[in-house]
């Protein structure tokens, strides 16, 4: 080969193999001409040129070719060594990387630390921390790799252990340290350690402050925050305003958000996409929507979290409609959406008891392989049960390859909900013998199933195990359940005299579950009691005042009633009127008892009496005392026929094809004689009627209910 300066050869050699296009030449050409350069270096080309070639194959994920280059090379580097070990790592071939730390001729600490680091990257703690004892000597970044595997892995008595044998400990060690500790709830051991440190630099605030406010105390995140910046000393990063406003955003402080913002205008940082979602996710936590849509459209960084964070915010602020139009606007333009965008958009389909939706939504999350992440997967399950359709939730968790707590917790709410509490008490069983331990959601969802079905010694049971499970406080919504069981099961003395056993003051709630049991059992004497304790506690609950005054009207005491509604209106307390409504297609259609302003009310009413044609020729009589006014029996019956759940089940008969299933929503409790009514219509027609009533799913079937008429 004709001799020339090896400092030219070599850059006109890597411009050919790095562009072989100029030149016209196949792939295959490019291979002979990296087999030349074999040639070349054994003429005595140099190092560089390999490093150059190698690195080039690693950045463009051909690893087996920077490989065969780097097996051409006589007597390889230690550098050379330690950039295929770690390219090994990085792509989880662990076998390979460790092959290739064992030919090294010479290691350095270095090598050593790579090897460790990528042992822990493959999930292998045993190897790496074998190679950490074998060090012929380390140094500050073999004790920090170590300790960050420790606590990688969960093991923060051994992390803790290490971190004070370690002879040297740099900014960077503490840091790790208090981010384990913050990573696995010891806040107060991380905020010791931070305060014990000799030198912090702005991760160390910024970990603790992110800490801080992960665990429920914003207030003192925003407090160091403040500390922070008074000192002078530490210039805040894009991550640490995204903490702040992170803390502002679920107190929330609204005033000290807003001047954090003003303040990062002048910075200029509000372009920053981490920043530009924090103050997005700000402004919805603070019931600000519109100012979230506005520095959503005036940013220019259109990523799939900030278009998450949005759908997040109209979803948090009942903007169900909105989350749901970003969603379709964000598939538009080719915004790729991940698990939390699924779970975020599917939260809204929940809200907005749009089936059809949801069905679109979990198609989509087929289409890209989400749909049985344990996220998304969490939130179809609850969308099919929140939407009426609690069959094919049980079909998605059981076919779910991962769940954790919240699934199953889902599934067993979903299932009480719904009146399967058989089927939910199974899931309990199965999730004890897959060792996954209950939490307080749990418990609430098994005593709401007992609840529901006449379990009272079963209730007891569960009420008994979770007063002995320490790792959970007991709270008043537990109590509220365990009072219902008892009301349900016409146990009211019980019931009373179980909340004034209570170790805790009730609040309204409780005295509520009491007061609905009475309204079920027409216990007018325990009612008046209980109303008066939520009278007591809040003055203006509706809630209250209409249950008694229902009460006083089912048992024909006028006056009582009259009497009620006076001191109603006093207040200033509204009712709300009973609404029932079906979503089909995407709309809504919303029906009040009486109501002839929907544009298919005639044919409606024409459905509905022709029911109650079919209803008396099957012997079905009206009972009045559901009629809650002082009108004749004749006007009573007219005011049971159009109640608000029978026009939404005739809505939809006219509008559904045969045999499908019809789903009504109702906002108060549906009264007996329209269960009585519609589980006849279910027979009469052929379908299955769902009712979501404010207490419960109620599935009418051939004549039959879900709840065995007990709700």
């Amino acid at each position: 080969m004709p001799s020339f300066p090896a400092f030219f050869r070599n850059i006109l050699l890597s411009w050919i193999v790095f562009s072989p296009s100029r030149f016209g030449l196949s792939s295959t050409l490019k291979k002979s001409f990296s087999s030349f350069m074999g040639i070349v270096n054994y003429a005595g080309m140099g190092t560089l040129s390999w490093k150059s070639m190698i690195s080039y194959h690693i950045q463009n994920e051909r690893l087996e070719e920077a490989r065969r280059l780097f097996d051409e090379i006589t007597s390889p580097d230690v550098y050379l060594y330690t950039m295929m070990i770690a390219r090994y790592s990085r792509s989880q071939r662990l076998d390979d990387a460790l092959e290739l730390f064992c030919k090294m001729p010479v290691r350095d600490v270095a090598s050593w630390n790579s090897m460790m680091k990528g042992c822990l990257d493959c999930g292998n703690l045993v190897i790496a921390r074998k190679l950490f004892d074998e060090i012929p000597e380390r140094n500050v970044i073999s004790w920090t790799t170590i300790l960050n595997g420790f606590l990688q892995f969960g093991k923060i008595e051994m992390a803790e252990v290490l971190f004070h044998k370690m002879p040297w400990r740099d900014t960077a060690a503490w840091n790790s340290m208090i981010f384990g500790y913050c990573s696995n709830g010891r806040i107060e051991d991380a905020l010791k350690l931070f305060e014990e440190m000799p030198s912090r630099n702005v991760i160390s605030w910024t970990t603790m402050i992110g800490g801080l406010d992960q665990y429920g105390m914003s207030g003192e995140a925003l407090s160091l925050f403040q500390e922070m910046q008074d000192s002078g000393l530490i210039i805040p990063t894009a991550s640490t305003y995204s903490s702040a406003l992170t803390a502002c955003a679920n107190i929330p402080a609204l005033d000290q958000g807003v001047q954090l913002h003003a303040h990062l205008v002048k910075l200029g940082y509000v372009f920053d996409a981490f920043i530009s979602t924090s103050l997005i996710t700000f402004y919805a936590n603070c019931k600000q929507i519109e100012n979230s849509h506005k520095i959503f459209q005036e940013n220019l960084h259109m990523n799939v979290v900030m278009w998450t964070a949005l759908i997040t915010g109209y979803g948090l602020n009942s903007k169900y409609e909105e989350a749901l139009v970003v969603f379709n606007d964000m598939i538009k333009v080719g915004i790729v959406p991940n698990q939390s965008t699924f779970t975020s958009t599917l939260y809204s389909c929940s809200g907005l008891e749009a089936l059809d939706r949801g069905k679109m939504i979990h198609a989509q999350a087929v289409k890209l392989g989400l749909d049985f992440d344990v996220f998304v997967g969490n939130s179809l399950v609850v969308m099919y049960s929140k939407c009426g359709n609690i069959d094919d939730a049980v079909v998605l968790f059981n076919k779910m390859s991962k769940r954790n707590i919240v699934s199953w917790n889902s599934i067993i709410v979903g299932c009480a909900q719904h009146g399967y509490a058989i089927q939910a008490l199974k899931f309990f069983d199965q999730m004890v013998h897959e060792e996954i331990h209950p939490d307080e959601i749990t418990y609430i969802g098994l005593l709401t199933a007992c609840s529901h079905s006449r379990m009272l010694d079963k209730a007891m049971h569960f009420f008994e195990k979770l007063n002995q499970d320490k790792s959970i406080v007991v709270k008043l919504e537990h109590y509220a359940c365990m009072v219902d069981v008892f009301g349900r099961c016409g146990k009211l003395e019980e019931a009373e005299e179980f909340i004034r056993n209570m170790p805790v003051k009730a609040n309204s709630m409780v005295w509520l579950a009491l007061l609905s049991a009475c309204r079920v059992h027409a216990n007018l004497e325990v009612a008046k009691r209980a109303a008066q304790y939520v009278f007591d506690l809040e003055p203006h609950n509706s809630a209250a005042y209409i249950l008694l005054s229902n009460l006083c009207a089912s048992a024909s005491r006028w006056n009582d009633v009259s009497q009620i509604r006076g001191m109603m209106k006093q207040k200033g307390i509204v009712k709300n009127p009973g609404c029932s409504w079906v979503t089909m297609k995407g709309s809504r259609h919303e029906f009040l008892c009486g109501d002839r302003s929907h544009p298919l009310s005639e044919k409606i009413y024409q459905k509905m009496d022709f029911l109650g044609g079919k209803l008396k020729e099957l012997g079905y009589v009206p009972d009045r005392s559901f009629a809650l006014h002082d009108v004749e029996d004749e006007q009573k019956e007219v005011i049971l026929s159009y109640h608000s759940e029978r026009l939404a089940i005739g809505f939809g008969l006219v509008t559904t094809v045969e045999g499908s299933t019809i789903r009504v929503m109702k906002n108060l409790r549906v009264c007996g004689d329209c269960h009585s009514a519609i589980k006849l219509i279910a027979k009469i027609i052929g379908r299955e009627i769902i009712v979501r009533d404010s207490s419960r799913f109620h599935h009418f079937r051939n004549g039959n209910c879900s709840c065995g008429d007990y709700w």
